[in-house]
């Protein structure tokens, strides 16, 4: 029997799925399969799942009876039961899970447990458009895997080692004490790239080095030693740079008129500020970047621009944290596919000694920098599931 980790990606209306080989030891010999589980429209779902190679091995709809519902542990059930049957001698003896918030007392990834659970529930308010559905994935394969070890990992971890300084607001202390503070996400794929620096950089890899996770969801985190000492995803994951849907930074001001003067709840601003902003908002064209690249739609390049400007803002006040730059790391979707965003904000970066070098730049890397740059640039890509199963394994062969 071939032992294998399962990671679950949970969100709103989909389940990611990954499976790793493992052995009875807890050691993982690599990806096997990835999948998606996802609710559509017109009250079915879609089931798709591919092999390390990125071959496609499923691509089906999923029934649902009438008066029925896609819910997580049907999604997860689908998902298991292609597993066992497509995959036959393998076992699932563990799942990792994304977790998007650990809060304060969660700085590491660990074993799920009832006493676990209660505290993730009461992070919920901190997170509530991520933390129910994440949670909801581990709950579902508690129902239908009742036995089964599972891990939850957290995208707020990473950056618990900012200094205390970086990690509150100017508010009354008593808001602070109820976790009202700076936490930051997409702390798991900046861990994984943390920890492929050094195959990269060498002993550069220590030093001062930003790193832009670009995609629909976008941040950045400084790091010295490897370790988060900056990042600009805050309180919840609107905070910072321009994204897919979501607005970044905005004078609170803004929130405070749009409730005074055009009476709008707090339900009707977090669909405006998660939904309707950012790419999306600006261009009134869409939330790809690739859509935006290549339309000629001068709102199109607007909204292009404004979203290397604000990264360009960042890297200035990032570099502040960490006393200057050594390097520049790009992942994500847009960090890893798009040149043109790449060559923009290397050229925004040309003060801090980052020298772009066009051909390896339009090769994708991984250096895209010039022989001899005061400040090297590079494309790394991210994996956040191998992170996922990693921890998973760390924990259960202890």
């Amino acid at each position: 029997m071939n032992h294998a980790i399962l990671v679950v990606n949970a969100g709103s209306s989909s389940i990611k799925f990954a499976v790793f080989a493992s052995t009875a030891q807890y050691a993982l010999n690599g990806l096997l399969y990835k999948g998606l589980v996802e609710r559509m429209d017109g009250g079915h779902g879609r089931f798709s799942a591919g092999n390390a190679q990125g071959e496609r091995l499923a691509s089906e709809d999923i029934n649902v009876p009438a008066g029925g519902r896609l819910d997580h542990q049907r999604m997860l059930a689908v998902a298991l039961d292609w597993l066992e049957g497509h995959a036959s001698g393998l076992k699932i003896v563990a799942a990792g899970h994304r977790v998007v918030h650990g809060g304060e007392r969660y700085a590491q990834p660990l074993r799920v447990t009832d006493e676990v659970l209660g505290e993730l529930r009461r992070l919920i308010p901190l997170a509530p458009l991520h933390q129910p559905h994440n949670l909801a994935g581990i709950d579902a394969l508690a129902s239908e895997r009742p036995d089964l070890p599972q891990v939850a990992c957290f995208d707020t971890a990473f950056h618990r080692t900012q200094p205390e300084i970086g990690q509150v607001f100017a508010v009354p202390r008593w808001l602070t004490a109820e976790g009202v503070r700076r936490y930051g996400f997409h702390g798991l794929s900046y861990e994984y790239i943390a920890d492929a620096l050094p195959r990269h950089l060498g002993a550069v890899a220590d030093g001062r080095v930003i790193v832009a996770h670009l995609g629909n969801g976008a941040s950045m985190c400084a790091m010295k030693e490897r370790r988060c000492v900056a990042t600009t995803m805050a309180f919840t994951p609107i905070e910072g740079l321009v994204m897919g849907t979501r607005s970044g930074s905005i004078d609170p001001g803004v929130l405070l008129y749009l409730m005074q003067e055009k009476g709008m709840d707090a339900e009707a601003i977090t669909e405006l500020l998660n939904k309707k902003s950012g790419l999306q908002g600006v261009s009134e064209i869409a939330s790809d970047m690739r859509t935006l690249l290549a339309s000629e739609d001068p709102r199109a390049g607007e909204a292009v621009d404004l979203f290397v400007y604000r990264i360009a803002r960042e890297i200035g006040s990032l570099a502040a944290a960490i006393e200057g730059l050594d390097a520049l790391v790009f992942t994500g979707g847009i960090g890893e596919h798009a040149v043109p965003v790449r060559e923009m904000v290397c050229e925004a970066a040309a003060w801090l000694g980052v020298e772009l070098d066009l051909d390896a730049n339009a090769r994708g890397g991984p250096c895209v920098s010039r022989p001899g740059s005061r400040a090297s640039a590079w494309v790394i890509p991210t994996n956040e599931e191998l992170m996922i199963a990693r921890h998973t394994c760390r924990l259960l062969a202890a």
